[in-house]
């Protein structure tokens, strides 16, 4: 297969850019699932229902930017974009289930376990998980920087990422966190995987220690910034538009950045970590102004 770069878009236009590259990946995620009807075929609908559901594919989005500031081409982004949306898709069935969150409606849609049942949505979490991994071992390298790569995915959704920190969460219920016990389950929780879809691509280009630094920090910045406006989102979104119930959170006593810090000092936290991840790409060699964009764009959105 020949290799194909990423879209060329005029750079004053990064909504179309993005959007170029939402298309593309929705490709290569609907090729990369097994397909509804092959048995166990309930299993496979339902692996599908999530992970095919839309929303707005930020992880993956931040992958094809990163390399592209990196001068990688798009077949070799697109299994990192693939396994890091495919263990976000499996987060959201799991955090949706009776156990954890217990939600019915997930991007306007009954989730999962609704859609379905409890038992089928939980093997359609572990099977997407197993599959991110499985999309990456075909599709890296199969040493050196493709072996990097794989660590810092599995750390990020492990109990040094992902996974722990919706323990953290769990735990938190019905208690009164501090600031800093909120923004340290939340870089696990919901930072890790961000952070990954930029740190991953550094490590697949080899890219050098420093820069991988900078963009490490820009990745924690966003990461925490696009959880904050989560957290405004649910107090002051629109349902319509965020495909969530608003107010769920408070329904389940679940300390966030808004009952912990309020609704203003949670919007000026989530702008002074987009400027930090600003100044981050300061210190980033190549074009980086999709990325910076990007910034912008987790703590403007209705969605």
């Amino acid at each position: 297969m020949l290799h194909q770069r990423l879209p060329l878009i005029p750079v004053t236009d990064h909504a179309a850019e993005i959007e170029a590259w939402q298309v593309r990946f929705e490709a290569v995620l609907d090729r990369q699932l097994p397909p509804e009807n092959q048995d166990p075929a309930i299993l496979h609908q339902a692996m599908r229902y999530s992970a095919l559901s839309g929303g707005k594919r930020i992880r993956p989005v931040l992958v094809y930017a990163t390399g592209q500031t990196l001068g990688l081409l798009g077949e070799q982004l697109d299994p990192i974009a693939a396994a890091v949306e495919c263990i976000h898709a499996y987060s959201l069935i799991h955090d949706d289930l009776p156990a954890m969150d217990d939600d019915n409606l997930r991007r306007g849609r009954p989730t999962c376990h609704r859609a379905f049942d409890e038992a089928t949505a939980i093997l359609a979490g572990d099977a997407l998980q197993a599959l991110a991994f499985e999309v990456l071992a075909h599709g890296v390298p199969p040493s050196g920087n493709g072996l990097a790569v794989i660590k810092e995915i599995a750390r990020a959704c492990g109990s040094a990422g992902m996974a722990g920190g919706q323990a953290l969460d769990l735990n938190a219920v019905g208690r009164q966190l501090d600031e800093s016990g909120l923004k340290e389950m939340h870089r696990l929780k919901t930072g890790a995987l961000i952070r990954a879809s930029v740190t991953a691509p550094c490590l697949l280009a080899g890219t050098d220690r420093q820069t991988v630094s900078h963009l490490a920090h820009f990745g924690d910045s966003i990461g925490l910034a696009f959880q904050i406006h989560d957290d405004i989102l649910d107090v002051a979104g629109n349902s319509e538009l965020t495909g969530k119930n608003t107010l769920a959170d408070a329904a389940l006593a679940k300390p966030t950045f808004v009952s912990v810090l309020g609704l203003e000092e949670s919007r000026r936290q989530a702008q002074e970590l987009r400027d930090q991840a600003l100044s981050s790409l300061d210190h980033v060699p190549g074009d980086t102004r999709t990325l910076a964009w990007l910034a912008g764009y987790v703590v403007s959105r209705d969605r």
